[in-house]
């Protein structure tokens, strides 16, 4: 039986990453009353890092039964059918970059691929994994340029096309780094594996991380006090550059999300409100690649894609969201997937 709370956080990741993303390429995320900038500024990086957790979620339910059975042969399967949606999702990655440079979908085919080596890892070696990929981006930037190659004036990778320009965007300082975004994966992963119908399992884990997102962001606060200008941004949580306390505030604020919404599906069940971001959830992939392509595109032709006050991003933002989970309810009620998503499984099957 599916689980329709992570249908609902995956649809409310994609309306915060669509918040986010307009407010940035319209130049409007300072550009407006400051209780506007505050309330859409909670977004940044963490509307990302509840989709990226949601896919280590993902992985772990469809290879469930071969890692719970320890069937050697079905784990084989199902590393064959991650290593081809892996593929699928760089390649479309790639081919959308050129329309939206900040694209998370080829990130998302290197987080899979990896992944799915980790099947049979424990969740001693999930956490492990998660927690070292965060010291290694620290050691990291102590030791690379974090900046190069970026040019944050037009939110392009100047050598983005170059074998060393790939490898650097895609595993250091692109927009989503695998060192240390793939932490988000493994932690979803563990998420995956917990008894999450179980109500005093889900509201420990609910409990547990807001209290680490408010360390976490406290912790912050006061460290960037004490160590003002460049020597503070080691101790941020803004997801550029994704430093250890962003890592630890992201996913805490991530996992609340997702059993939030796991609580309240499980408590109310047959509540209308949920059908609506049920279905956006499941046509989560659709809706990310429209959101630039119908969205923007739009946006670009009427002129008012550029130079834009936050009030206007957001509205925006909101309008097509909401234009968004209205179509894929009527998309549902006629089809079993979204066009990408039914593209994704014919050509990965």
């Amino acid at each position: 039986m599916r689980i329709i709370g992570y249908d609902v956080a995956r649809s409310l990741a994609v309306v915060g990453m669509v918040i986010v993303n307009y407010k940035v390429v319209m130049g409007a995320s300072e550009n407006g009353p400051e209780w506007l900038v505050w309330l859409a500024g909670l977004f940044d990086g963490r509307a990302a890092a509840t989709f990226v957790i949601l896919a280590g979620v993902g992985i772990s339910i469809l290879s469930r039964k071969g890692r719970i059975a320890q069937d050697k042969e079905r784990i084989r399967q199902d590393r064959h059918t991650l290593f081809k949606r892996a593929i699928f999702l760089f390649v479309v990655g790639l081919l959308y970059t050129p329309l939206w440079p900040a694209d998370i979908l080829h990130f998302y085919g290197v987080y899979i691929a990896i992944a799915a080596l980790l099947l049979l890892a424990s969740d001693r070696q999930l956490w492990l994994g998660a927690i070292g990929l965060s010291v290694a981006f620290l050691l990291l930037i102590f030791i690379f340029d974090y900046e190069k190659g970026m040019d944050f004036s037009t939110l392009t990778y100047v050598d983005f096309w170059t074998f060393a320009g790939m490898v650097r965007h895609i595993f250091f300082n692109g927009f989503h780094p695998v060192i240390p975004w793939l932490a988000f994966v493994l932690i979803g992963m563990w998420l995956g594996r917990q008894k999450i119908k179980n109500t005093q399992v889900r509201r420990r884990i609910l409990w547990a991380s807001i209290f680490i997102t408010a360390v976490a962001e406290i912790l912050s606060y006061i460290l960037v006090k004490l160590f003002p200008g460049e020597n503070g941004v080691i101790f941020g949580t803004e997801p550029m550059p994704p430093m250890p306390l962003y890592i630890i505030a992201g996913a805490g604020t991530a996992i609340a999300i997702i059993t939030l919404c796991l609580e309240l599906t499980f408590r109310y069940p047959n509540a209308r409100i949920f059908s609506p971001l049920v279905a956006a959830g499941q046509l989560a992939l659709t809706l990310y690649v429209a959101h630039v392509v119908i969205g923007m595109g739009f946006l670009e032709v009427i002129g008012r894609l550029e130079n834009q006050t936050l009030q206007f991003a957001t509205i925006s933002a909101v309008v097509f969201s909401v234009l968004a989970i209205v179509l894929s309810v009527y998309w549902r009620k006629r089809f079993q997937r979204g066009p990408l998503e039914w593209v994704m499984r014919k050509v990965t099957s």
